[in-house]
């Protein structure tokens, strides 16, 4: 059965995510719809990238993605569709999906098919639909439109390492308020490589890295390589962004001592 997930920020009080579904289901009853999340804060292009960056692998070849927020078209912002890695994603080119991929996508279609509305205020019920049913059904991705060779790129801080040690920043901070960073575990194996360190932020110090939350004391803060093998920062039981201090951006800096 195929499969069509949903990310935006419209929240669940409003018809907007009630309207695509079912304009999604009158062109193609027995799709099945996932929802990523609809929580996003507004117009937050970078926090959704991290979320579908981080969900996709998940999904079975085929999937088609609609990335439902900060979706106004212009010249430079076309929509768009991009197909990496067996799946499919479509939404406004306006650096999203810059930051979603690792490596150059297999191709990039600038989407051309007529509206179903004569107000041009909500692609993607209107459009964004009609192209991933169309996918959905298997059919190609090039009737959608032409094809182009390159994305609007949306460059993000990148972790710097050298003999000192590692310098990064918070990226993301989920429902339980967990700060999960830029640092790679294998930036950090290649740095510190065995070597003693410290992770500090504020005024806070953690030397070691723990397997799981239960390593501490609940209360305890501590840091662990999350399933997306990137370095986080938690309490166990607690709030870590709210009782440390951090926000997103907020600097982290493993120091080699």
């Amino acid at each position: 059965m195929a499969i069509i997930t949903l990310i935006s920020d419209w929240g669940y009080t409003d018809f907007y995510l009630a309207s695509v579904k079912g304009m999604i289901y009158r062109y193609l009853p027995e799709v099945r719809i996932v929802d990523i999340s609809h929580s996003l804060k507004t117009y937050d292009i970078v926090e959704a990238a991290y979320i579908i960056k981080n969900s996709y692998p998940s999904f079975p070849d085929g999937t088609v993605h609609i990335i439902g927020l900060n979706t106004e078209e212009s010249i430079k912002h076309a929509h768009t569709i991009v197909y990496y890695k067996k799946q499919y994603f479509i939404g406004t080119d306006n650096g999203v999906f810059s930051m979603i991929f690792d490596g150059e996508p297999d191709m990039i279609v600038e989407l051309d098919v007529l509206l179903d509305s004569t107000v041009n205020t909500f692609s993607t019920r209107d459009r964004f639909v009609k192209a991933a049913t169309h996918l959905a059904e298997g059919k190609p991705i090039e009737e959608l439109g032409d094809v182009k060779t390159e994305l609007v790129n949306m460059f993000l801080f990148e972790p710097s390492a050298d003999k000192e040690g590692i310098k990064g920043i918070v990226t993301y901070i989920d429902n339980f308020e967990n700060l999960f960073t830029n640092i790679s575990f294998e930036l950090f194996n290649k740095t510190i490589n065995g070597k003693k360190f410290e992770i500090r932020f504020n005024s806070y110090i953690i030397n070691s890295i723990s397997n799981s939350y239960s390593d501490v004391r609940p209360g305890e803060m501590l840091a662990l390589f999350a399933s997306n093998e990137m370095l986080e920062i938690a309490i166990n039981k607690g709030d870590a962004a709210s009782l440390l201090g951090m926000k997103k951006l907020s600097p982290i800096t493993i120091r080699l001592i």
